[in-house]
């Protein structure tokens, strides 16, 4: 271990791993000593495309030659960060269109809580037992587990705490709650799943008394539970979502989205009701947005099966037959289904390596964003 790693970068616990990093790439880290670790922990979860994926890569390189941090967040149009919070509008179920981008997942929580604070007129904050949503004051306000938050009182008053899949506490949210904050599956207790609609009664209550359902998708979001966001595995809509971790390929980002209503009252009494200097950076808006398009390319409808059994499902067939003859031409075989003139034939040998399904996706990828840029024409 590196004893200046020590002796100079302040640590967060007594006995750090302490692996020193030369490189990584794909789903590996490589230490000095050139030892090879296949990563399952992706920078705790947020290298959601592996490490030095080419087009996130590409995406921040393009935008450093345009501009980087020019002005407080808010106030000047850049569009990489406009680009994404439309893109992820369309995404999102309504009444979520309106999305504040931050710098960290705690923030987006600390963004949350105040959000729900200005929404309701309420000081009450509710949430779980062995909850975890971030390490500054007001997120660590709402931590369920005192032994982490005792050295660090006092800290927010009014926040309660209710017992995840208990549908008996629901009764503690009342006329007074400001808003329940749950993980969508909690992370640190154990990735515990909410069980028995558990969700949808909390979204019951929530809209009986008039208070405001927050969920922490900071872990499950962007893919990680194969939908784009956990709360979408539930057949529930939150009032408010916040995000981090994996939005942003790797880069530090976080945000939060609600309504365009709810969201518009942070702009006034008090106006700057939150504020941020290097949130929306551009830099990091770019690898967001490249790391949404990856995740939910706006030409993939859907896709069907199962394994090395799929159909990536376009539109209409004439973007299908585009998609395989380009992909030929750039030296991928695809193929298309009988009867379904719109999906694109996925079935490699099962022999197939992780490097040579990245390669293939790669390439699926690019030509689709050069169809889309010719259809734009």
């Amino acid at each position: 271990m590196n004893s200046d790693f020590i002796k100079y970068q302040a640590q967060t616990s007594p006995y750090p791993l302490g692996m020193e990093v030369s490189h990584a790439i794909g789903s590996y880290i490589y230490d000095t000593n050139n030892k090879k670790y296949l990563d399952f922990v992706a920078g705790v979860s947020a290298c959601t495309l592996g490490h030095q994926h080419p087009r996130v890569n590409q995406a921040i390189k393009d935008q450093l030659d345009k501009y980087s941090h020019v002005m407080v967040y808010g106030e000047y149009s850049q569009s990489p960060a406009v680009e994404y919070c439309k893109l992820m509008a369309s995404l999102l179920p309504a009444p979520l269109d309106k999305t504040y981008l931050v710098n960290s997942g705690t923030e987006a929580i600390e963004g949350s809580l105040k959000l729900a604070r200005r929404v309701t007129g309420r000081s009450q904050l509710i949430s779980c037992h062995n909850a975890y949503h971030g390490n500054t004051m007001g997120s660590m306000s709402v931590m369920g587990f005192e032994e982490r938050k005792q050295a660090f009182r006092p800290l927010i008053p009014d926040v309660e705490f209710i017992t995840f899949n208990n549908e008996a506490d629901l009764e503690k949210i009342t006329t007074k709650t400001a808003g329940i904050l749950l993980e969508t599956i909690q992370g640190g207790a154990g990735f515990i799943q909410p069980e028995n609609d558990f969700l949808k009664k909390v979204r019951a209550r929530c809209t009986e008394v008039g208070a405001m359902m927050i969920l922490d998708e900071i872990q499950p979001g962007f893919g990680r539970t194969g939908k784009l966001f956990g709360f979408q595995n539930y057949d529930v809509v939150p009032d408010i979502v916040a995000m981090g971790k994996g939005m942003g390929g790797g880069m530090p980002v976080g945000a939060f989205t609600a309504s365009s209503a709810m969201m518009d009252l942070l702009t006034e009494n008090p106006k700057l009701g939150h504020i941020t200097t290097f949130g929306g950076h551009p830099v990091i808006a770019a690898a967001c947005l490249v790391t949404l398009k990856v995740l939910v390319h706006p030409l993939i409808q859907e896709i069907r099966g199962k394994g090395l059994m799929l159909a990536a499902m376009t539109a209409d067939a004439s973007i299908t037959n585009e998609v395989i003859l380009k992909c030929q031409d750039k030296g991928l075989i695809l193929f298309w289904l009988l009867f379904e003139g719109c999906a694109i034939r996925i079935t490699p040998p099962l022999t197939i390596s992780n490097e040579e399904i990245r390669e293939g996706c790669d390439i699926i990828l690019e030509v689709m964003d050069e169809v889309m840029a010719s259809s734009k024409k």
